[in-house]
């Protein structure tokens, strides 16, 4: 029997509607055709699951190991971006990519231990620090010829905003979905030299294992500027409800951290952070329907921060 939360459930039908169903239906028999197929034994999910099913497992050789199963149907671009960004990084500075099954879009993976998630560590000054070293792990040059999403191809977000609300804004204040327009477009158009990104590294993606320290999980896979990374970090563990005075102060230290360590110009990082919080805003309206407000509160933020 399959042991997933009802909330797990209703992210997946919000996201993929009814193809969604039918995978949980099929996920049973998924996951016992990679375990035969990869001599492993699987435990109970991880908790708290969001877009994937993620399972502790263990090799025949006793080796500990995760499956993580995506959803396929109109999100096998997705899947073979994430295998392409794990296997570019070869285990440097993420996870290794044990094995593939692309046809049931559900991969084998090295398991961390002792998976000390960094959101745990309760002094955000040294989790930035930890970040931007992993940052420094992943980023290396020669991406051009990935086969990965670009950061303007992410950027047409805001091209399909502005069709569903008919040119306007929908529920985001006009003010800010200009701003961030407006600086996703500048910056693009003088973007340092590409490499793969990991397109979501925040506190929850980065994890201690006893190989080589901090190391960053579930990838999505993007080509684009070093600066565009820091966005997702910026966009998490914020005192809540935003805004607040405790947030702005938070943000306003880790921009000018991340700008220090990664040697990143200052406005570079505010800018794609803004923008890219607009973009987060959007996505969770386009895919769920709600859950936006926080978000588009962080550009406020960030929109009112000194240049």
């Amino acid at each position: 029997m399959l042991q997933v939360s009802e909330e797990f459930i209703q992210t997946i039908v919000e996201v993929h509607g009814e193809r969604g169903w039918v995978w949980i239906s099929q996920l049973p028999a998924i996951l016992d055709s990679c375990a035969q197929q990869w001599r492993v034994t699987l435990g109970p999910p991880f908790p708290n699951l969001s877009y994937n099913y993620v399972a502790p497992a263990i090799r025949a050789d006793g080796a500990a190991v995760v499956i993580k199963a995506c959803p396929s149907s109109e999100m096998e671009s997705e899947f073979q971006a994430q295998v392409a960004a794990l296997d570019w990084y070869g285990g440097h500075g993420a996870v290794q990519l044990l094995a593939v099954d692309a046809a049931q879009a559900v991969m084998l993976l090295e398991r961390l231990e002792p998976g000390t998630l960094l959101s745990t560590v309760e002094d955000d000054a040294e989790a930035t620090s930890i970040a931007a070293g992993v940052m420094r792990n992943l980023w290396r040059t020669g991406a051009a010829g990935q086969d990965l999403p670009t950061v303007a191809d992410w950027g047409e977000g805001f091209v399909r905003l502005r069709a569903r609300y008919g040119g306007g804004s929908g529920p985001l204040r006009p003010q800010l979905l200009d701003a961030a327009e407006r600086l996703y477009a500048e910056l693009s158009a003088a973007a340092a030299a590409p490499v793969v990104l990991h397109g979501d590294l925040h506190q929850y993606n980065i994890m201690r294992g006893e190989r080589r320290g901090w190391l960053a999980i579930d990838p999505k896979g993007l080509i684009g500027e070093p600066a565009y990374e820091i966005g997702a970090f910026l966009r998490n563990c914020l005192p809540e409800p935003l805004p607040n005075d405790a947030a702005a102060r938070l943000t306003e230290r880790r921009v000018q951290q991340f700008a220090a360590e990664l040697t990143i110009d200052r406005a570079r990082v505010r800018g794609w952070g803004l923008a890219q919080a607009v973009l987060s805003a959007w996505w969770s309206l386009e895919d769920h329907g709600h859950g936006w407000e926080p978000m588009a509160a962080l550009a406020e933020i960030l929109l009112a921060m000194k240049e």
